[in-house]
């Protein structure tokens, strides 16, 4: 009888110390750039369409930072009314979104959100709506070389409920729920996509489970958001975000987020250092 074959993605010991570091890489990119060592907003969004960091920037309300030393993006900083925040667009894909989040936690980063267009497997929501993801089914490579193999990746709860609690007074509505990250969107079947509903879950995308299989790994707050716009193309008016309007919703929430995993970090700041740091001794 032949012998199974090994699956190489499950061989990887996620305790195991990497030899390849963000640090390490960025340390590089600056010598061979030219650039000076700095720190990124504590605050930073991948916003994985673009389309948020080129409204900021078109409006004059995002500025590029020009000593981010990453090869493969560009890092913009956008200050809203209360403080500054780091946003890049572009980063689609696990493997891509996680490698720009390693980067920049270890270049001063203490919470990151993320933001994807989604497609809907729900049968009871109707699009545009806004979805925070408390887990992500592991359909893609990436979360398997941050977490041992498991079905899926679940946010921090404390972390999903401070989010939630920032968004609920908002305007636009926001649900809280599963997602399936899967790195095959075209391979999406009926049978699959009716067997992911029974589930109960309620997005398909293509970053959330590795971005929180990371945040797990390395105790960092990540948050992440799905904008759910169409139907797999399966409708009219599918991927329709609601023109100037829902580019605004999405500002809107995208901000509230990054304040709530900011206030998050904070407290874990906070009660990591104990009872005499909170009484200021």
């Amino acid at each position: 009888m032949a012998e199974a074959p090994r699956i190489p993605l499950l061989e990887h010991e996620t305790a195991e110390t990497a030899v390849f570091t963000p640090a390490n890489l960025l340390a590089a990119a600056r010598i061979k750039k030219g650039l000076p060592r700095g720190l990124v907003p504590a605050g930073c969004l991948l916003d994985f369409d673009g389309e948020l960091v080129e409204h900021l920037a078109a409006a004059g309300k995002a500025a590029e930072d020009p000593a981010w030393p990453c090869f493969h993006t560009r890092l913009f900083r956008w200050r809203d009314e209360r403080r500054e925040f780091g946003v890049i667009g572009g980063t689609i894909g696990a493997s891509y979104a996680v490698l720009v989040a390693e980067e920049l936690f270890a270049s001063g980063c203490k919470a990151i959100v993320s933001v994807s267009s989604a497609g809907l497997v729900a049968d009871h929501i109707t699009p545009p709506i806004f979805l925070l993801i408390e887990k992500a089914l592991r359909d893609e490579g990436t979360s398997h070389h941050y977490l041992p193999p498991g079905r899926y990746a679940e946010a921090d709860p404390l972390l999903v409920s401070t989010v939630r609690k920032r968004l609920g007074g908002m305007s636009v509505p926001v649900l809280v729920g599963a997602s399936w990250t899967t790195d095959a969107p075209f391979r999406e079947t009926e049978r699959l996509i009716a067997s992911r509903r029974m589930e109960g879950i309620v997005s398909v995308e293509m970053e959330a489970a590795a971005l929180l299989a990371l945040g797990k790994a390395l105790d960092k707050p990540v948050a992440c958001l799905a904008h759910i716009t169409n139907s797999m193309a399966t409708r009219p008016g599918d991927f329709e975000k609601g023109g100037d309007t829902g580019i605004r919703d999405s500002l809107s929430v995208c901000s509230a987020a990054l304040e709530a995993a900011l206030e998050h970090a904070g407290e874990n700041i906070r009660r990591r250092k104990g009872p005499s740091h909170q009484r200021g001794r």
